[in-house]
């Protein structure tokens, strides 16, 4: 073979090899979305000013009713290093603080609206929880998100993103709103650091809707930070409902750019009580991982905010690990609505069952009986004796995109191989239960797959539930 033929099937080798990476195209996570994925637990710090009146929240009334007197906001123990030292605790590695929410009222030092921490009485009109949490993040290790409130602002009158009425008054009213909120949101992307996310709640409409553009200060100044959302763009989904989990299988892809702002911009994506939130979509062209969100009081409720006389309805453990199983075991993040008092401490029995409650993850999954990883359709997990199993963790290498469409695992006992499960879906991470097996070999078979597999975790567990002996 001469030198020319040999150079010909070196570059078609190269070629060949560089199309079998690449193809077939299936969407690919941002540096950012797989920092969010690799983050699996998530808290949400939830505060306005109607957890100081020391009643219940209604939700309704709260969109449309101004506070009295926004000097209920005194927290005679403020401690936000207690608040982030117990969401440590708990495991989560990113933690989200509510700026503002339904009131309007902004937790930081802004030069946007006087409605903010600079007409306190507390502290002097000095204080700043954004800025404090920014530090107590940085300190214990925590990625900091914020979520910004634009939907509703009871103070300035904004109901469902605008001023109601269409007078000439309305249109100023909503000029102003709409400057403002991006005033303030660059000061929030520029006088505080980098952001790993940031929440628009309920989604911001933009220009064309009639509201703030936001997402142009947002890709300005925080390129590197998950958006989340508007009619425009979405870096994650809501997972459907608020109960902090999802079925199976949960695909970390999505047909379209953005789930829309309000509760559903596309009808497809409204039906079937949200269905396509839930799922996603195995061929969807976007990358858009989906979430699992509940607050922590949420047993019999559903408290994100503090409320007088609630610890009752702080969730089981037990409850909780369920929740674990299916949200982070189902490719999606857990998001746990957590809620700091009016004395301005998290209150000693959600502090109790934070650290329960990573007590418990860290205990079932930080030793695993064996462990593989690699790439192709076939990967074998040899024990080192024949011992029992009864949970299998599988993690893919998103980096390259959700490969896996469909496999088994079989375990080999005395009797022979056994199916164990068959499924479709592994993404950033599977995690699967099942009655327990006296194994010595354990294989994964991938059966369908969108280029080759590459998977970067299959790990086999015996997971009692002796922990629930004593709740």
């Amino acid at each position: 073979m001469n030198k020319y033929l040999i150079h010909i099937f070196l570059i078609t080798g190269i070629i060949w090899n560089m199309k079998a990476q690449n193809d077939p195209a299936i969407p690919i996570p941002t540096p950012s979305q797989i920092q969010w994925q690799n983050s699996e637990l998530v808290a949400l710090l939830c505060i306005d000013l109607h957890a100081f009146d020391n009643r219940s929240y209604v939700q309704k009334q709260a969109r449309i009713t101004p506070v009295k007197d926004y000097n209920i906001f005194n927290p005679q123990q403020y401690d936000m290093d207690q608040w982030i030292k117990a969401l440590k605790d708990g495991g989560f590695k990113t933690a989200i603080l509510t700026v503002s929410h339904e009131t309007g009222f902004f937790f930081h030092q802004s030069d946007a609206t006087s409605y903010s921490m600079k007409a306190l009485n507390w502290q002097n009109g000095k204080g700043d929880l954004l800025k404090d949490f920014k530090a107590s993040c940085r300190k214990y290790g925590i990625l900091p998100g914020v979520y910004i409130g634009t939907r509703w602002n009871a103070f300035y009158g904004v109901y469902d993103f605008k001023v109601q009425g269409d007078t000439e008054f309305s249109e100023n009213r909503q000029k102003h709103y709409n400057t403002m909120i991006e005033k303030i949101v660059e000061e929030i992307f520029t006088n505080y650091g980098d952001w790993a996310i940031v929440w628009f709640d309920g989604g911001a409409h933009g220009p064309a809707q009639g509201g703030p553009d936001v997402l142009s200060v947002f890709e300005k100044h925080q390129p590197n930070c998950l958006f989340y959302h508007n009619l425009q763009r979405a870096d994650m989904r809501w997972g459907g409902s608020e109960t902090g989990m999802v079925p199976y299988p949960c695909w970390g892809t999505f047909p379209y750019v953005s789930t829309g702002a309000g509760e559903s911009a596309k009808k497809e994506i409204g039906t079937n009580n949200f269905q396509l939130l839930k799922t996603g979509d195995p061929d969807g062209k976007f990358y858009m991982q989906a979430m699992s969100d509940a607050p922590l009081r949420g047993h019999g409720g559903h408290d994100w905010f503090w409320e007088p006389n609630r610890s009752h309805l702080i969730y089981p453990l037990d409850k909780l690990i369920n929740m674990y199983y299916n949200s982070v075991g189902h490719n999606t993040s857990l998001i746990l609505g957590v809620t700091p008092g009016p004395n301005g401490l998290i209150p000693e029995p959600d502090v109790k069952r934070l650290k329960e409650f990573g007590d418990e993850i860290k205990r079932r999954f930080s030793t695993p009986i064996a462990s593989s990883s690699g790439l192709g359709k076939n990967i074998s997990l040899k024990l080192s004796k024949s011992q029992k199993v009864n949970e299998i963790v599988l993690m893919e290498n998103i980096s390259k995109g959700e490969r896996v469409r469909k496999f088994v695992l079989e375990g080999k006992t005395d009797k022979g191989w056994e199916v164990i499960f068959e499924g479709s879906c592994i993404g950033h991470k599977f995690i699967h239960q099942f009655d327990e097996k006296e194994v010595h070999e354990i294989k994964l078979k991938v059966n369908a797959s969108k280029g080759e597999p590459d998977i970067l975790e299959f790990s086999a567990f015996y997971n009692s539930n002796d922990y629930q002996k004593n709740l």
